[in-house]
C-alpha cells in the first residue's frame, strides 16, 4: 500500500502537539518561577545544570510549538522542509551545549545519580529526526511528516520527563541541604 500525503489528515495532530507544547511552556514557567529563590540559593554545578536544563527544556517545547506552526502554515513542502531543518539544527545546539559544559563535572541530577546521558541522547535523536524529516519532506511527504511528528512527540515526552526529573532533583537538593 502506497503512502499518500494528505495534509488535512495531519492538521489535528499538529494542532494538539502545538497546543500541548504551549501549555507545557506555561506550566514550566510557573514552576520555575515559584521555585526560583530556592534554586538560586545553590551555586553548585548540579543547580546550574538544573536551571540550564529547565531553561533548555522550555526552548525544546517552544521548538515543538514552532514546528507545529510550520506544518500548519499553508506553504510549499520545500519551504516547510527547509524551515524544519533550520529549526531542528538550531535546537540541536542545546543538548550539545549541556554536553560541552557539564560532561566532565560531577553531576548527580539523573535518575541514576550521574550525567543525564539518556536524556541528552533522546533530545539529540529527536532533533536529528526532525531535521531529517524536514529534508525528506519535499520528496517523500508522508515519510517526512511521520518523522517530524515522531520528533515532536519525542521532544514533548522527553521535556515532561525532564521537568519531572528536575523538579525532584531540586526537591532532593533542598532536602539534603536541610
Amino acid at each position: 500500500m502506497e503512502a499518500v500525503y494528505r495534509p488535512e489528515l495531519w492538521h489535528d495532530l499538529f494542532e494538539m502537539i502545538g497546543a500541548s507544547a504551549g501549555a507545557l511552556v506555561g506550566l514550566l514557567f510557573v514552576v520555575v518561577t515559584l521555585h526560583f529563590d530556592k534554586i538560586n540559593e545553590r551555586t553548585d554545578a548540579n543547580m546550574r545544570a538544573t536551571m540550564e536544563g529547565a531553561r533548555y527544556n522550555m526552548f525544546h517545547l517552544l521548538t515543538v510549538m514552532v514546528e507545529a506552526a510550520v506544518i500548519l502554515t499553508p506553504q510549499p513542502l520545500l519551504f516547510a522542509g527547509m524551515e524544519l531543518i533550520v529549526i531542528n539544527l538550531f535546537g540541536l545546539r542545546l543538548p550539545l551545549t549541556i554536553i560541552y559544559k557539564y560532561f566532565n563535572k560531577n553531576l548527580t541530577i539523573s535518575h541514576r545519580g550521574g550525567f543525564p546521558t539518556a536524556l541528552i541522547a533522546t533530545i539529540i535523536v529527536a532533533y536529528v529526526l526532525g531535521a531529517s524529516g524536514g529534508a525528506v519532506l519535499a520528496h517523500h511527504p508522508a515519510l517526512g511528516m511521520y518523522m517530524v511528528s515522531v520528533s515532536c512527540v519525542a521532544k514533548l515526552v522527553r521535556s515532561v520527563l525532564t521537568a519531572w526529573m528536575l523538579m525532584f532533583g531540586v526537591s532532593h537538593a533542598q532536602a539534603t541541604k536541610q
